[in-house]
Parts: C-alpha cells; sequence; structure tokens
C-alpha cells in the first residue's frame, strides 16, 4: 500500500521530497551542533562565574564576614540544621533556594551542584547553584551560592529562534532549486515522452534532442533516435519484404494453379499431365530460389555483420567458375579466371554467393567470355565480373541494384531481380561496396565488388 501511494509521485515530487528531507537532515544536525556548542560555551562560562562568586561567600560566611551582594543576579542562603535559612540575600527570587531533595544531598555529599528553571519558561526565575556543607560549633549548616542563568537562557533562545528561521529559509530555498533542478532535469524526458507516444502513428518523428545539451540526457535521446529511425527501417524492410514476397511469388502460384486447375477439368493424356508436373516443378524452383533470396536479402539489410576469416580469392573464385562452366561450354562459351594470390578478410560462403549472382547474371543476359578476376590496390580488393554482353542500359545504371529491377529485354528471361541487391548487400555486410563499371569497350560489362582487405 506504502509501494503504490509512493508511486503516485511524479519523479519531480519524489526528488524534491528527497532533497528536502536530506537538507532537513543535514540542518537540524548542523543546527544542533551549533547550538550545543554555544550552550557548552555559556554553561563554562556559568559555571566559571559561579565557582569565583561561591569561594567570595564561603569565605566572607565562615569569616563571619557581610557577604557583598550588589551585583544583580547573585545570591546566597546559609541553610541551618533544621532546614531554616538563618542568613541570605533578601533579593533571591525564592525563599529557599535548596530543595529538600538537594539539601539532603549536599548534607550527605558535602557538596552538590544544581540547576533550577527552565529555559523554555523566559518569566520564571532560572539559575545554577552550588550548596556546601559546612561543620560548625552551632550545628551542620548548608552555605548555598547562585547566580542568574537567565541572561544564558535569553541568548540561547534567541539562537534557537535565528537557527530554525535561518534552517526554514535554508529549507525553502533547497527545495526550490531542488524543483528547478529537477524540472529542468526531467522535462526533456517529459518531451521525449510525448514525441514517442505520436511515433507509431507518424512515421519520421524523432526526439526533440536540444543539440547545445552534452548530459545524459541529451545522449539518451539521441541513442533514442537512433533506436527509432532502426526500428523504422526493420519495419520498413519487413513491409517491403512481405510486399515483394506477395508481389513476386503471385506471378509462378498463379501459374501453378492455372495449370493444375486445367488438369483436373479435362482429360488428359499422361504426356501432357508430365508437362504439367514439370511446369509446376519449376515454378516451385523459382518460389523457393525466390524466397530464399528474399529471406538473405533481409539478413544482410538488417544489419547483420559478415563472419570473416582470412581467405585466399583464387580459389573461391576457379571454385565459382567451375561450376558454370558446363553450362557456358553448351552455350559454346567460356569461363576464365584471372587470379593471383589474394587474401582479405571475408566471409567465404557470402563472397561464393555474391559471385555465382554475378557469374548467374552473365550467363543469362551476357554474352561471349566471361572472366572472373581479383586484384589487390592499397588496403582493397577488388573482384570483378566480366562479360561481352550488350551492358546495362543507360537508363539502369542508377538503379540497377534496387530490388526487382530489371531491363526490358531481360524479363522475357526467368530472374528474381534479387541477384544484384543480394549482391550490394554482401558487400555492404563486409563494409565494402558494389558498382557496375563503365569500359573503354561498349561491348563489355563488368561488375565491381569493393571490399577492405583487413
Amino acid at each position: 500500500m506504502a509501494h503504490t501511494r509512493r508511486s503516485r509521485l511524479t519523479i519531480k515530487r519524489r526528488l524534491v521530497r528527497n532533497v528536502a528531507v536530506a537538507m532537513l537532515l543535514v540542518l537540524v544536525v548542523t543546527s544542533g551542533f551549533v547550538f550545543w556548542r554555544v550552550k557548552y560555551g555559556l554553561d563554562r562560562q556559568v559555571s566559571r562565574d559561579l565557582r569565583a562568586y561561591d569561594d567570595v561567600v564561603t569565605q566572607d560566611v565562615k569569616s563571619s564576614e557581610e557577604v557583598p551582594s550588589l551585583t544583580p543576579g547573585q545570591w546566597y542562603q546559609v541553610v541551618d540544621e533544621n532546614g531554616d535559612v538563618v542568613a541570605g540575600s533578601a533579593s533571591a527570587p525564592v525563599a529557599h533556594l535548596l530543595t529538600p531533595a538537594m539539601e539532603r544531598e549536599a548534607r550527605q555529599k558535602g557538596v552538590t551542584h544544581a540547576a533550577r528553571g527552565s529555559i523554555w519558561h523566559p518569566d520564571s526565575y532560572a539559575f545554577q547553584l552550588k550548596a556546601t556543607r559546612w561543620e560548625r560549633p552551632e550545628g551542620q549548616a548548608v552555605i548555598v551560592a547562585a547566580i542568574s542563568r537567565r541572561p544564558r537562557d535569553e541568548t540561547l533562545r534567541e539562537l534557537l529562534l535565528q537557527l530554525a528561521l535561518a534552517d526554514l529559509a535554508v529549507l525553502i530555498a533547497a527545495s526550490y532549486v531542488g524543483y528547478r533542478t529537477a524540472r529542468g532535469a526531467l522535462d526533456p524526458v517529459e518531451r521525449y515522452r510525448a514525441a514517442a507516444a505520436g511515433a507509431g502513428d507518424r512515421p519520421g518523428t524523432r526526439l526533440p534532442v536540444d543539440p547545445e545539451r552534452r548530459d545524459e540526457l541529451s545522449r539518451l535521446g539521441v541513442t533514442l533516435n537512433d533506436l527509432i529511425e532502426r526500428l523504422e527501417r526493420a519495419n520498413e524492410r519487413e513491409h517491403q519484404f512481405l510486399a515483394d514476397a506477395a508481389h513476386e511469388l503471385r506471378t509462378p502460384l498463379a501459374l501453378i494453379s492455372g495449370e493444375v486447375e486445367l488438369a483436373l477439368h479435362q482429360q488428359r493424356d499422361a504426356e501432357y499431365l508430365r508437362e504439367v508436373v514439370v511446369a509446376v516443378a519449376a515454378e516451385t524452383e523459382r518460389m523457393a530460389g525466390l524466397a530464399n533470396a528474399l529471406l538473405d536479402l533481409e539478413e544482410l539489410e538488417s544489419g547483420v555483420q559478415a563472419s570473416v576469416t582470412s581467405t585466399d580469392l583464387g580459389p573461391v573464385l576457379r571454385a565459382t567458375a567451375d561450376r558454370y562452366r558446363a553450362v557456358l561450354e553448351r552455350e559454346g562459351r567460356v569461363v576464365v579466371v584471372e587470379a593471383s594470390h589474394v587474401e582479405a578478410d571475408v566471409s567465404e560462403p557470402w563472397i561464393d554467393a555474391a559471385l555465382g549472382n554475378l557469374v548467374s547474371n552473365a550467363v543469362r543476359y551476357g554474352a561471349g567470355t566471361v572472366t572472373l578476376s581479383v586484384r589487390a590496390e592499397d588496403d582493397a580488393v577488388l573482384l570483378a565480373v566480366d562479360d561481352e554482353g550488350d551492358g546495362f542500359p543507360d537508363d539502369l545504371h542508377a538503379r540497377a541494384f534496387d530490388r526487382f529491377t530489371r531491363a526490358d529485354a531481360s524479363r522475357t528471361t526467368r530472374g528474381s531481380g534479387l541477384g544484384l541487391p543480394l549482391v550490394m548487400a554482401i558487400a555492404q555486410a563486409h563494409g565494402g561496396t558494389a558498382r557496375i563499371e563503365r569500359l573503354a569497350d561498349p561491348a563489355r560489362t563488368r561488375v565491381l565488388l569493393l571490399l577492405p582487405r583487413r
């Protein structure tokens, strides 16, 4: 229940409350120490004055001399064995300076010190006394010397009042400063909350971070803005993935559905059914390839960093060329590898996939000899795939690496339009990039992967 009540307070109010409580404790301790030090000093002064006055009184009484009583606030009395006052100051504040208990203690111990009156009652008498037992021939007596505590008590009461006023002023000032500090620190949090609340309804919304501030909250705002941006990109990728999948899978699914529907509604011979099954298998394989390409592309574009090892790229290029050599030879074409010993920190499976996509494009859309090459330049590695086809149209250069981009001439050829985007994503996962290079020979096409060596 207590936790529920505390949770209803805002953070600003809790901070102000905690600052006020902490400051109150500090003020109470400090004021208590100041009061104690002043009281200690005043009590010592009263004790010294009482001791000096008691020496005079005791000496004069025992020598039967008259005790001077001209100093205001100083009194004495002599109490006989019957408890009666037989001598003393006429201006004493009470008839008996000693209470019966004080008198008994003085007679038993020989000397007693005591105080009468209260600091909290300014109208009442208040004095400090010393009672000394006196053995005389007439019988035992008690000599009492007392001095007023009024100056001391008035000083302490004034000190308490001043300390209380000062503590109250300091407490109010500290609470105000605490409130202003908490407000200045937490107002950005409230602005962040309000902005974040509308971020879901208004894409592109960012937290209002003050560029002039360099404190923890500003850094938090920058971090949260980066997080919001990453979430928006992830959301966009998810929507794009679903849209791309729906768009690209619609055609093969429609073809499969049409082929199967025709086969079911009419009497067909075995050869026709075989052709339907082959067509369905081809479209199914295409859908599987498309789904795998989309998943690979989504994984790479989500910011995954490739797991790299030091790899000799020559064997990777030769392995890729060997996979496509038979296909090219059936078309009367050849594949050539130009590779020296070049090592780089790469993910071999991903580089193999990128080269495979480029060679596959060269097989489908290119012509003549396909050349795979690698060379090192300073801290970079350049992987290239060339062919002798017609090249990329001018209007395709700027968007060749966008998803599902294909030249008009290639639309009659089966392809997903995801090969080059996947190549770019693989290059970027390695901290590099990919580009189409314009060659002096217009009859040649080259796609480059530029990767850091380390």
